[in-house]
């Protein structure tokens, strides 16, 4: 595969009728991204498999809470 020259733009490629930011109030109002580091992004591959083991430790995180407000009384 032939390398780019630098900062030329193939011909192909036309934006003129592109729209700047056509999508970006949509991406405010409900994502918030997340880098993640190299190894996590090899044991998370997908959104899918992050929101998961999110939801999972949230879960446990719950529970953890309900059992000490539960012994604290006695």
């Amino acid at each position: 595969m032939k390398k780019a020259d630098g900062d030329a733009m193939r011909a192909e490629y036309d934006f003129s009728g592109g729209v700047r930011g056509k999508y970006l109030p949509r991406l405010a109002k409900g994502a918030n991204v997340v880098v993640l580091d190299r190894d996590m992004a090899k044991v998370f591959p997908t959104s899918k498999a992050v929101n998961d083991a999110l939801r999972v430790l949230a879960e446990a995180g719950r529970r953890q809470g309900k059992m000490k407000s539960s012994t604290r009384g006695v």
